[in-house]
């Protein structure tokens, strides 16, 4: 089969790398891919936007499969384009991926099929919402309607600073025109955990849980990344709480949408709040997560073309899934700035001593190959581990990164810190 893998960071490079080893995949083209993914790819020089420009190429090179890394394509409605010229492609048709891109839609689809989630409010103007700040308790959480990379999310300690995220998403226009409406919702305690699923419409496929950090600094202080770091299975997570999670929020879900004649397909991430044992939607994704699915493929056992094939043409009730026992820890290494504004063209050195490491997997992000490899965005390599332990998965990573060299390169160093409360060393 020839696969076509659209995007450019590390989870598109953690997929190319997975989709290469089944037996199914004869060529591997990734669009427009980064420094790494040509490694296991051919790399083509089309934006993940570009949505013409590849279904053009899909058609041209007679592309079997076409796997969507990033929301924004999604969110843009290449899946009915390409379905509707007879491509096979994974993932959700435009209606609902608004799962993702409209953060009001998904609220109100939470309210609907009574699925727990925080207590929310819309609002079109900043006055609206300031007056209704004003009449809540901090902390608060509020976030912008679209897209806006990982960063729409303001969590704001003080109903002060709750009016100053109002300005910057709807007054400031920090988003564009993702902030153009808010949702203001209430803040839970607890602690986050990342549940994904695979969904034909019908059949649910859990994968094993993942605990995110979005923070940029540790001891989750700083503002909201993309992610500083994953690890997988999460001991938060343990098999009646996966199972409580599948029943009281993915079947929900799915059955509802189902009865509507909208059938998802796909992958579908839950990022939850876990309080007192108990799941709440924070958020839903609709494509693979960045940087979980680099803790979580690295331990799957089972054909990954083959499961998104079964998912396509509804056959996942016939799909169980193999895992190695093992933990896995990613760590992101980003560029100076980052999540704020960053200098591009840094030299990378050291990754050449990481290929001899037993159990230790690099998966490229912002990188580009010129005559050397240099950075090229903000959150630029994940190192990933596998251990019997997270201490051991943990301490592998953080010695494979020490060979690792970019200037003003920084990263947490205290991923996994939270497992280790949870379990034994």
């Amino acid at each position: 089969m020839k696969i076509l893998v659209i995007g450019s960071g590390g989870r598109e490079h953690c997929l190319v790398w997975k989709l290469a080893q089944s037996p199914l995949a004869e060529k591997i083209y990734c669009a427009p891919g980064n420094g790494g993914t040509g490694l296991a790819a051919q790399n083509v020089d089309i934006a993940a936007a570009d949505i013409e420009g590849l279904l053009d190429f899909a058609l041209q090179e007679g592309v079997d499969l076409t796997v969507v890394g990033p929301e924004a394509p999604l969110v843009a409605g290449i899946v009915d384009k390409f379905e509707n010229k007879g491509l096979k492609i994974f993932g959700p048709g435009q209606e609902l991926s608004r799962l993702e891109g409209s953060k009001v839609f998904t609220k109100n689809v939470l309210k609907k099929y009574g699925i727990p989630t925080a207590d929310f409010e819309v609002f079109n103007s900043p006055g609206e919402a300031k007056r209704y700040v004003a009449a809540k308790r901090a902390p608060i959480v509020v976030k912008a309607d679209g897209l806006a990379a990982g960063k729409g999310v303001i969590v704001c300690p003080s109903i002060e600073e709750a009016n100053q995220a109002v300005d910057l998403i709807m007054a400031e226009k920090k988003f564009g025109k993702a902030g153009d409406r808010i949702v203001v919702e209430d803040c839970l305690a607890g602690e986050e955990a990342s549940i994904l699923i695979f969904t034909d419409g019908d059949a649910i496929v859990p994968l094993v849980s993942a605990q995110d950090h979005k923070p940029a600094y540790d001891g989750d202080t700083g503002p909201n990344t993309g992610g500083m770091g994953a690890y997988a299975p999460a001991p938060l997570v343990d098999n009646e709480l996966l199972n409580t999670v599948v029943r009281d929020i993915f079947q929900p879900l799915i059955a509802g949408l189902k009865k509507e004649s909208k059938a998802y397909k796909g992958m579908l991430y839950a990022g939850l709040m876990i309080k007192d044992n108990q799941p709440y939607v924070l958020e839903f994704n609709v494509r693979f997560g960045d940087p979980e699915i680099q803790a979580i493929l690295p331990k799957l056992k089972s054909d990954l073309v083959e499961v998104m094939l079964k998912t396509i043409d509804s056959k996942l009730n016939e799909v169980i899934l193999e895992w190695d026992e093992r933990f896995c820890l990613c760590v992101v290494l980003a560029s100076g700035g980052y999540p704020g504004s960053y200098e591009k063209g840094k030299e990378i050195t050291g990754l050449e001593e990481l290929k001899n490491m037993e159990d230790i997997f690099v998966f490229h992000a912002g990188t580009k190959l010129e005559q050397r490899l240099v950075t090229s965005g903000g959150r630029v390599l994940n190192i990933a581990g596998v251990g019997k332990t997270i201490k051991e998965a943990r301490n592998r990573v953080y010695k494979a990164i020490e060979k690792v060299h970019f200037e003003k390169m920084h990263y947490r160093k205290d991923i996994g810190s939270k497992a280790l409360t949870k379990l034994p060393l």
